[in-house]
């Protein structure tokens, strides 16, 4: 049934669904220096949002922005509370957290991947989960090794 046809106090409760707690994920929570500067920053500004929200004048909308940013600030701190800095490798013969690996896959495409923690991973910028099938298979092969992704054929170029 349309909003509009219920009476104004039944809207607004409808449109009060709170948000889901963010999930934690049950891989350990490495993290390069990066990383652990991505989530500080993080917590930081889930924390000033939670400050401008108690300043907002509307209640519905200060509940809403509040509510959003408490569960960031939820998130963040745990993820800081549970974050296991690595160092960045030192040796590049095999590939480990913290590698950078160039790959050629089977359509002739190169592409440079950066193994990083789960918070951190972001693919189109050239960084993958440690917990993702690519950097899984990945992790301890070495230079002109070959490994098979879903039928597809990938070869480690360099390891950096």
């Amino acid at each position: 049934m349309s909003v509009a046809f219920v009476r104004e106090e039944s809207a607004e409760t409808a449109q009060e669904v709170s948000l889901p707690v963010r999930k934690i994920s049950p891989y350990p929570n490495l993290v390069t220096a990066g990383g652990l500067k991505a989530l500080q920053a993080a917590e930081v500004s889930a924390r000033a949002a939670l400050e401008a929200a108690q300043g907002l004048q509307d209640a519905g909308e200060r509940r809403r922005a509040a509510e959003a940013a408490a569960r960031d600030l939820e998130y963040f701190s745990e993820r800081l509370r549970s974050a296991e800095l690595r160092p960045a490798p030192e040796q590049f013969g095999s590939v480990m957290f913290g590698s950078r690996v160039t790959i050629l896959r089977d359509d002739e495409r190169k592409q440079t991947f950066h193994i990083v923690g789960e918070d951190e991973a972001d693919p189109r910028a050239g960084s993958i989960s440690y917990v993702s099938p690519l950097a899984r298979k990945l992790t301890a092969k070495r230079v002109g090794d070959f490994i098979d992704l879903d039928g597809h054929e990938i070869e480690i170029l360099a390891i950096a």
